[in-house]
């Protein structure tokens, strides 16, 4: 025998409890959003991206999902991720998840580039002669003048 449903929810739709795991970041959204982040997205700019249609989300699960199962964990995919991400940067080289796969092997030897200071001295780039023991001064001109003022007032620059 079927029994009629009552008036009040004919054509309503069916209300679902949200569970506690709907909530939660999955194992892979977290390798995901991690990989985001690591390029500088923000949670919210990121959905937002992602409803916009300028990131494809989907085309990132899939390689997280191996990157976890290689890994072994999602947090050693996530530091495997933020060690390429470190090294890709200071080389100014993009990088994706596929790249972790590729340099997987040499994970642990992947170190950033070292920042190379320039000594300088009132904006003119010093020269260290190893003949004469001595820092030198180069002018716009190109003549060496011998850097007689103390070690303290050389100035170290980053320089591309």
């Amino acid at each position: 025998m079927v029994r009629p449903k009552p008036a009040s929810s004919v054509g309503a739709p069916k209300r679902r409890k949200k569970s506690k795991k709907l909530k939660e970041e999955s194992d892979i959204q977290q390798v995901v959003n991690h990989y985001f982040s690591t390029k500088g997205l923000s949670l919210e700019k990121l959905k937002e991206d992602a409803r916009k249609k300028k990131i494809l989300y989907s085309r990132y699960v899939r390689p997280a999902r191996d990157l976890i199962l290689l890994a072994g964990s999602v947090k050693k995919a996530t530091d495997a991720i933020s060690k390429v991400a470190e090294w890709a940067s200071s080389r100014k080289l993009d990088y994706t998840i596929e790249t972790v796969f590729k340099r997987w092997l040499e994970l642990d030897r992947l170190k950033p580039k070292e920042v190379v200071k320039k000594p300088f001295f009132r904006d003119n780039p010093m020269v260290w002669s190893e003949s004469k023991k001595k820092w030198f001064a180069v002018t716009p001109d190109g003549e060496w003048l011998e850097f007689a003022a103390e070690e303290k007032d050389i100035e170290w620059r980053i320089v591309p």
